[in-house]
């Protein structure tokens, strides 16, 4: 089982499910239990698709592709949600294409110590993360001025914010339903 909740094969659907499993198709070819497990509500599925798409995987993003999917993975270790880490940090560790450097960075978002790996403009961005993450309650204005301080301008603190607020939903909805990467292929870039 990959989900405390009934999920619905692609055999099994009607007219209405089957489209939106159509949207959330991966690269390659399949759905993700983490859009599966909408398959009893799939208007949810058809919105959950698109703004993973518009947060994480949207062609005008100017924050790195490869810091995107840090800020997802570090997201997911603070949320201790093992299904969009294993994902997310796949892709990072793909993205970032240096074995030694994923390697640090890794042990620096398990060790919830940014720090260690990182400086600048992106530590600033992963402090963000960790506070907006754990105690969204106290955030304040003066919490986006380091990340601007540090050069990130206001499109990509947004960018930001959504990678963020998205993963605490994802995070969520994965945890609270216990989906497990079973039957999936875990990551978005193919492995040879």
């Amino acid at each position: 089982m990959s989900a405390w909740i009934k999920m619905i094969s692609d055999e099994d659907a009607d007219a209405p499910l089957q489209a939106a499993l159509d949207l959330a198709r991966t690269p390659h070819g399949t759905v993700d239990n983490v859009m599966r497990v909408h398959s009893l509500r799939p208007s949810t599925m058809n919105g959950h698709v698109i703004l993973y798409r518009a947060c994480l995987h949207d062609q005008t993003n100017t924050v790195p592709m490869w810091f995107q999917e840090v800020i997802s993975s570090y997201v997911s270790v603070l949320n201790e949600c093992p299904y969009s880490y294993a994902n997310h940090w796949s892709n990072a560790r793909h993205l970032i294409g240096d074995e030694r450097r994923a390697d640090d960075v890794e042990a620096a978002l398990q060790d919830r110590a940014p720090e260690k790996a990182f400086e600048g403009k992106q530590l600033e961005a992963l402090r963000y993360a960790e506070k907006l993450t754990c105690a969204p309650g106290k955030m304040a204005e003066t919490d986006i001025t380091p990340m601007r301080g540090a050069g990130w301008d206001d499109g990509e603190i947004l960018e930001i914010n959504q990678i963020i607020c998205y993963f605490n939903y994802a995070n969520r909805l994965l945890n609270g339903l216990g989906v497990t990467t079973a039957g999936d292929v875990v990551g978005y870039y193919k492995k040879d």
